[in-house]
């Protein structure tokens, strides 16, 4: 009796391990499918991709490919493992040879044209003893980009008020843009009896200027990146419709620091020289090609980490505030997002020096680049609001793809 008093112990504590053993891989299992990446880039056509020390995956590619081209060379599907033994998905391994940039850590100045222009408010009209609002009643929202006014192609905000200022009320074709689709609507101005003529009760606006960092030249594709996030409108918080652009020299003359009341900035002022031309505003930054009489001599030349490469821990950030020449500080990478288009990290400024000028991360430092383990791994896009020594990242990888 007693020993089958054992035996059924025994077996009772062998269930609850197994059921406790099982409920673990199958957590690291859905944490593996959503947390890790469904896609790799490798400079190594047989090298072996780790996280955490438990997921693993062997990076074996095409082995015929052509190692002397700068693109994508060789791609295959492998199985993303956990323990070495257990399936978590499948995963597309690319290998591609390792890209040099010149990394610049620099600010500079920014300014875009919208292709249309984009609503940024609408305003009540008082008309027979009543208040309208003629651009609201056709239906146009804030964020709305005019593209034409009776088939007519708006580039501009003088645009808009040369057709709609002078007008006897008659009603106007709008097409606008919205959330990628194109809309007809009718807007039919109202007489102001205080200003004795007719109004469309509409705001727009046509551009924009602002200060970032640029985080890096690629000499292959004749292309710059910088900042690592979009330039948004600052009453719509829409991204800016781009027409053209320009990024231009600009010089800190002052810092206003970052508290957690309130993000500081740097505080520039334009020159003329023009550094490159702004053709992509994206979610992941702003990307052009640069003059081909830029002097790159101040620049540092890195090799760009692949994103699996990155890790959590100490790092370094390459930027100018103050004078004329960038410098190296301290910071620490706490957080790696795989799967995130932009925020990609969290980063904490650790460097004494330059808390003690900035406070932490401050407005104009979006696009600084990150250094780790001698590559360069991504670009401060963010601040955390409430707290200026964290921020978040973007991957330098992602930016890469941009300039190719």
């Amino acid at each position: 009796m007693l020993n089958a008093r054992i035996l059924k112990r025994a077996i009772r504590i062998s269930d609850m391990f197994l059921a406790v053993l099982t409920a673990v891989v199958f957590v690291l299992v859905a944490l593996g499918q959503s947390l890790l990446p469904d896609s790799y880039a490798v400079v190594n056509s047989a090298a072996k991709i780790s996280f955490a020390k438990i997921y693993s995956l062997s990076a074996q590619t095409d082995e015929s490919v052509d190692f002397q081209s700068a693109e994508s060379v060789g791609t295959a599907e492998s199985e993303l493992m956990l323990f070495g033994i257990i399936p978590v998905k499948s995963s597309e391994v690319t290998s591609t040879e390792r890209q040099v940039v010149k990394v610049s850590g620099k600010p500079f100045g920014i300014k875009l044209y919208t292709d249309g222009v984009i609503v940024v408010g609408t305003k009540d009209i008082e008309t027979d003893g009543q208040t309208v609002n003629p651009a609201k009643d056709a239906g146009l929202e804030v964020g709305d980009v005019i593209v034409s006014i009776n088939s007519v192609r708006i580039y501009s905000s003088d645009d808009v008020e040369a057709m709609l200022n002078d007008n006897n009320g008659s009603s106007y074709e709008i097409t606008v843009q919205r959330d990628g689709s194109y809309i007809s609507l009718t807007l039919t101005p109202v007489y102001s009896a205080r200003e004795g003529c007719y109004k469309a009760g509409i705001w727009v606006r046509d551009s924009t200027a602002g200060i970032g960092t640029i985080t890096f030249f690629n000499e292959l594709t004749g292309s710059f990146a910088a900042l690592g996030h979009p330039v948004t409108d600052v009453d719509t918080g829409e991204i800016m419709p781009l027409l053209k652009g320009q990024a231009v020299e600009a010089k800190i003359t002052s810092v206003s620091k970052s508290t957690s009341d309130e993000t500081g900035s740097l505080n520039c002022e334009f020159l003329s020289t023009v550094l490159a031309s702004i053709d992509q505003n994206t979610q992941q930054g702003v990307y052009g090609a640069y003059s081909t009489s830029l002097d790159m001599s101040d620049c540092f030349e890195y090799e760009v980490a692949m994103k699996q490469e990155v890790e959590k821990g100490f790092a370094q950030i390459i930027c100018t505030i103050d004078g004329e020449t960038p410098a190296v500080y301290s910071i620490e990478i706490t957080k790696i997002s795989y799967n995130d288009d932009a925020k990609n990290m969290v980063i904490k400024i650790t460097d004494e020096e330059l808390i003690e000028k900035t406070g932490g991360i401050v407005q104009g430092m979006s696009g600084t680049p990150i250094i780790q383990n001698g590559r360069l791994v991504g670009a401060i896009t963010h601040v955390i609001v409430n707290n200026p020594l964290k921020g978040y990242a973007i991957f330098a990888q992602t930016m890469l793809e941009y300039t190719q």
